[in-house]
């Protein structure tokens, strides 16, 4: 599938406004950070569950994949929100692996601890923490997992540095993160139909934190390297992303609403501003459904990385 571009300048200003805000979250400290995952985002992707998962679960299965996991390992999931990474990552590695979920979002650890308690998961223990400060057992892990849980710390290198305190001498690093919104129809195509409607935002500092901070190839390399991490391999992994499990363009719409690049424009705007939002947004879903939904173009980074000396 073509990436499409810009039909106009406000649109394509849209575009680097977007990429350089990081969609989901404004400029914020790790303190801003965790208040916004405990109260109206944190409840949002609670309540949302079911349609994120249908719509992310086969990129948390590509890095699975990439990452070889074993039987007997030990996992950190890193930013495991409502635990379904958590949940299989604890199905691969068996009883005599185990699995520690951390998240700083305690709404969506609650439902991580749920789906737990559902499916009996005694290898598996979540955490309420930011990874950025928590105090880690050194040489515990095996594997730092995430699937976007990492592109939200205030001060990225810091946090990776102490993510690799917890590793062990063999042990390795693999991660999911969004590559540029451009080469991301699923958020792009639904912001550019809604800036026909409202005007973007100012734009924030330079790589504050979002799910497109780790866009750049070459600042995420010097972010783990400067972190101690060696062996850093960027792999790009493009696939049609289900729009939340959409089976039509009306549901791909609502879901459109609420989460990413949009669900942040529209966090103050009033009934009738939604409700033409929605009707353009509808018009350009249109051509991306078909026999298996809605589906749009998603891009990403599979990062890996040792624990090096």
């Amino acid at each position: 599938m073509l990436l499409g571009t810009a039909s106009d300048g406000q649109a394509s200003t849209g575009i680097e406004i977007f990429t350089q805000r990081n969609a989901m979250a404004e400029t914020q400290t790790n303190q801003e950070q965790i208040r916004y995952w405990n109260e109206e985002s944190g409840l949002k992707w609670v309540r949302l569950q079911q349609r994120l998962d249908l719509q992310l679960e086969p990129l948390g299965l590509a890095v699975m994949e990439r990452a070889g996991i074993k039987s007997g390992e030990h996992v950190l999931d890193a930013g495991c929100g409502c635990g379904q990474t958590a949940l299989e990552l604890a199905s691969r590695v068996g009883l005599q692996g185990s699995v520690v979920g951390l998240d700083i979002s305690q709404p969506m650890l609650t439902r991580a601890q749920e789906r737990q308690q559902a499916l009996k998961r005694m290898n598996l223990e979540f955490i309420r923490a930011d990874a950025q400060t928590y105090a880690f057992a050194h040489d515990r892990f095996d594997l730092i997992f995430s699937r976007f849980g990492v592109m939200f710390f205030d001060d990225p290198a810091v946090a990776f540095r102490n993510l690799r305190s917890a590793l062990r001498a063999t042990g390795r690093l693999c991660f999911i993160c969004w590559q540029e919104l451009a080469k991301n129809d699923w958020a792009r195509v639904p912001l550019m139909a809604a800036l026909q409607h409202v005007s973007p935002p100012p734009p924030p500092p330079l790589h504050a934190p979002g799910p497109f901070a780790f866009a750049d190839p070459d600042r995420l390399r010097h972010i783990l390297t400067y972190a101690g991490f060696t062996d850093v391999s960027l792999e790009t992994h493009q696939t049609a992303l289900s729009m939340g499990g959409a089976t039509n363009v009306d549901e791909a719409t609502e879901f459109s609403l609420e989460i990413g690049p949009v669900g942040t424009l529209l966090r103050t705007a009033d009934a009738d501003t939604r409700a033409q939002v929605a009707s353009s947004i509808r018009e350009a879903l249109r051509p991306y459904a078909g026999p298996d939904g809605v589906r749009l173009t998603g891009t990403t980074w599979i990062v890996s990385a040792r624990a090096g000396n």
